[in-house]
């Protein structure tokens, strides 16, 4: 088969607004960032689009490409899915309730929360755990951030993504046909909007991967609805008429938190991981082979979850406390007539669950597709990096000696691009001037007397006192 490679990217750069500081090319988790000619580039191939970059850029150079409201009026009928996060983003007097209902009165004729295909998938995270011969640790596959990373940094843990859909994925699937069947329409006629944390599923939704085609028609940031929203909640609590029936259960939604997957999952000897850098430790201790005895890791590229998202509005710490009330029942609590997720699944086709095509490996971080050449640039990369400083200051434009080593060999810098092999390159070549200017041929050396004669003429003053 043929290799896929994902050429949309959320994470864009806004050229007239990069300074060429280097706060990105040190965050970015694959090394997907240079600064040349003072301004950044993104190396599309290697982006993960995390998001890390638009957070810490101080001069707001980095932005996502998301959709706006206004391509709700391109369908008959539009349906919202909220990520959970969005639950975490409001006040705690604020109810799921309130949001779906709010969700109505800003334009969409109905919600399927993803909250409730967060409910199915853990059953099926289950029934994988429960199967033996499988690979362990099993990945969570949730975050479109981290299975990027696995593609283009660990393709070796490929295999243990577990082979179940993303939440995203499985609410649009479940909401065209239920909209399509409820109000009587074509299932193309049917607009589906997942209201997004961040641009890794923005991406991941435009260039699905392990699918060959997309489910959603459109991405909209939290951002972008915080404040209708807002809006639409106050005056629908004055009317207190609830519009939208919720579906899903409290560990549905706890899935927007680091931790919230494994407490809904609660099965087998499980690990969580937030924040990028912190999966990458854990995933080089997965290939070490030192996690051999956890059966399933929860990993996330956003510190506190998808709550931390950078399309977000709320500060993630709060925003992740609301979702930990959310997901603690209230006393005398029932689930009343909602129907079982174990129920909901069986009556399902298998194939929703399941990725249409295997994931493939990007191979960014190859030196070549030729075994021999590739070793050949390893040991030159080598010798390179000898004569580098080590420093990882991030001057020349690489965010450590050894990408910039790597890009030596790539053909995508010189060695003189260090400052500091530069500033030595300097002084050899001074001294060696001043060491051949002392040296001259014989047939230009003149006597010691003729030259102080030569040296007095040019200077005006040959012993006299000179003139007024």
């Amino acid at each position: 088969m043929a290799e896929r490679t994902n050429t949309f990217h959320a994470v864009r750069l806004i050229q007239d607004e990069c300074k060429g500081c280097v706060n990105c090319i040190k965050h970015c988790p694959t090394e997907a960032i240079r600064v040349r000619g003072g301004k950044a580039e993104i190396l599309e191939l290697r982006c993960i689009d995390c998001g890390e970059c638009i957070r810490v850029c101080p001069n707001h150079a980095k932005t996502a490409v998301t959709d706006s409201m206004e391509m709700l009026k391109d369908f008959r009928v539009r349906i919202a899915l909220p990520a959970p996060a969005l639950y975490g983003q409001f006040e705690e007097k604020i109810t799921p309730q309130d949001v779906l209902d709010g969700l109505i009165d800003i334009g969409f004729d109905d919600v399927f929360e993803v909250a409730l295909a967060a409910d199915l998938i853990t059953v099926q995270v289950r029934r994988e755990l429960e199967k033996s011969g499988v690979v362990r640790p099993l990945i969570s596959s949730s975050c479109p951030a981290v299975v990027r990373l696995i593609q283009v940094r660990f393709p070796n843990l490929i295999d243990n993504i577990v082979p179940v859909v993303a939440p995203v994925r499985l609410a649009a699937l479940l909401a065209r046909k239920e909209a399509a069947r409820r109000f009587k329409v074509a299932e193309d006629e049917v607009g589906i909007f997942f209201l997004s944390p961040c641009p890794a599923k923005v991406a991941a939704i435009r260039e699905p991967v392990g699918f060959h085609s997309r489910a959603t028609d459109g991405v909209i940031p939290i951002s972008e609805v915080f404040g209708l929203l807002g809006k639409a909640i106050r005056r629908n609590r004055r009317s207190n008429r609830p519009r939208v029936r919720p579906r899903a259960s409290p560990l549905g939604i706890g899935w927007a938190r680091a931790g919230g997957e494994n407490q809904a999952v609660a099965l087998g000897r499980q690990i969580s991981v937030d924040g990028v850098h912190n999966v990458i430790k854990v995933f080089e201790d997965i290939e070490r082979g030192k996690l051999s005895n956890v059966d399933y890791v929860e990993a996330l590229a956003c510190v506190g979850g998808c709550v931390g998202g950078v399309l977000a509005v709320e500060n993630p710490f709060i925003a992740r406390r609301r979702i930990r009330m959310l997901t603690e029942p209230s006393p005398g609590e029932k689930s009343g007539n909602r129907q079982s997720p174990e129920s909901m699944v069986d009556s399902l086709d298998d194939s929703l669950f399941r990725h249409e095509e295997p994931i493939q490996p990007r191979p960014a971080m190859a030196l070549s597709d030729d075994m021999e050449e590739a070793i050949q640039r390893m040991e030159r990369m080598e010798a390179i990096l000898e004569t580098l400083p080590g420093l990882d200051c991030g001057s020349c434009g690489a965010p450590t000696c050894q990408a910039m080593a790597e890009d030596i060999v790539r053909g995508l810098g010189v060695e003189t691009d260090c400052v500091f092999v530069l500033r030595e390159r300097l002084q050899e070549l001074a001294q060696e001037l001043g060491e051949l200017s002392s040296k001259l041929p014989p047939a230009m050396k003149r006597s010691e007397s003729h030259e102080q004669d030569e040296l007095e003429r040019m200077l005006g003053w040959s012993g006299r006192a000179p003139r007024k």
